[in-house]
């Protein structure tokens, strides 16, 4: 399994406490989980709404509520930037600031206390998705008969800026270790193995200072080169083996820190997924922030109450990391379950691509040993682009970085891997 040395640019936020962000005015909340906009509205203009109450519902088979993260009401519709880039339907809420909630929340304070029916239904009736990115639901991953023997929890977060996830694991290592044994206990998991850095040696440090009294559990150093954090290559590199759809195949389970905590926060309070942290940094923002925010909450608005921007001639946002984020023409972003990062750069004039060189290096640097070059020639063929298995791309963004020619290989390989997907519908 290859991975790349590329440098880490942490330094701005990565020794700075959570931020609690001023609760908004307004909040936009997207109706979309992952990339599926196929959602049931439940919400009218006018309606009065409490705080943890579904606003849309994910249709098929992975049907996901999407809750509100304030009480107000329901002012209108809107379209905002998501974080692929689309701009998408949202429901804006007028934040009356009272945090209602439809019934009281309690504490249990046993998080084993749960059949493992009754927790698969706690993740899906709390929306609790993928906060490492992927907004997949989580219940889906741990609503399986098969034998699980081991959980894996991703804290790598190998993207160079962001450090959401070591900031809530620094903050929250107690309450994260909790929702772990329980989840353990539940669903009668062997092991769980907590991957981190080689070079996080703070993390390291930290965890070993509570892991001890969780015998089942380990921290498992991983490779401090990039993708690392990637799911199929971070299995391979703790237990030697691979997948061909997901990692329960092989009776293991993959979990981000940041998805583990809002389990935390579900099975301890009864608490839908209405908040998460976010990493705000980059040259072009005066005060590089790791912030705990409302989902649905403006970009534009949060900066401006944390310092706003370095004067410049020209802004460069990005969605997410600079690897695998997407680049935006502007700040009109919202921030969703699976938004980790906004990265705020100045807008440097493009170097034109030239003509590919043929050195394979981006065939060299792929994780997932694919031809990026030739999947991107051949982004019109279905038939190529089978052949190549341009689905097997994890859109990591290597091939461009390494691409002496400038070219931007993964979007062309990123449209050549969708219309493959979209033939096989």
């Amino acid at each position: 399994m290859f991975f790349t040395k590329i440098p880490s640019l942490k330094k701005a936020t990565e020794k700075k406490k959570i931020k609690i962000a001023q609760r908004p005015n307004y909040v936009y909340i997207p109706l979309i989980n992952q990339n599926d906009e196929n959602i049931t509205r439940l919400v009218k203009k006018g309606d009065y709404i409490y705080k943890g109450q579904s606003v849309g519902r994910r249709k098929g088979n992975l049907r996901i509520p999407i809750p509100s993260s304030v009480s107000g009401t329901v002012v209108g519709f809107e379209e905002h930037t998501y974080l692929n880039g689309k701009k998408v339907k949202c429901v804006v809420i007028e934040n009356d600031f009272k945090e209602k909630t439809e019934r009281r929340l309690g504490v249990k304070k046993d998080l084993t206390k749960f059949t493992k029916e009754e927790f698969i239904e706690r993740l899906q009736e709390m929306g609790i998705v993928g906060m490492g990115g992927t907004g997949f639901p989580t219940y889906v991953k741990y609503n399986t008969n098969k034998k699980i023997h081991t959980l894996i929890i991703n804290a790598v977060e190998c993207e160079p800026y962001i450090t959401a996830d070591f900031a809530l694991l620094k903050e929250h290592v107690e309450e994260i270790l909790e929702a772990i044994d329980a989840v353990m206990e539940i669903c009668h998991i062997d092991e769980t193995l907590i991957a981190v850095k080689k070079e996080n040696t703070e993390l390291i440090e930290l965890l070993s200072n509570f892991v001890g009294t969780y015998l089942k559990m380990k921290i498992a150093p991983v490779s401090n080169r990039y993708p690392s954090g990637w799911e199929k290559g971070l299995v391979y590199q703790l237990k030697r083996v691979s997948y061909q759809v997901t990692s329960v195949e092989r009776g293991i389970i993959v979990s981000n820190v940041s998805t583990m905590y809002a389990i935390y926060e579900a099975l301890k309070y009864h608490a839908p997924l209405t908040e998460r942290v976010v990493t705000f940094t980059g040259e072009m923002l005066k005060d590089p922030q790791n912030i705990q925010v409302k989902i649905g909450t403006k970009v534009s608005e949060l900066i401006e109450t944390i310092g706003g921007y370095h004067k410049g001639d020209d802004l460069y946002f990005v969605a997410g990391g600079p690897m695998m984020g997407k680049s935006l023409p502007d700040d009109d972003l919202v921030v969703s379950a699976n938004l980790n990062c906004v990265l705020v750069l100045p807008k440097q004039k493009e170097q034109e691509a030239t003509t590919c060189i043929r050195c394979g290096k981006c065939v060299e640097h792929c994780p997932a040993k694919l031809s990026p070059v030739l999947i991107a020639r051949a982004k019109g063929d279905v038939k190529k682009l089978q052949k190549l298995q341009a689905d097997r791309c994890i859109e990591c963004g290597l091939c461009s970085y390494i691409c002496p020619a400038r070219i931007n290989v993964r979007e062309k390989v990123v449209e050549a891997k969708k219309l493959l997907e979209e033939s096989s519908e």
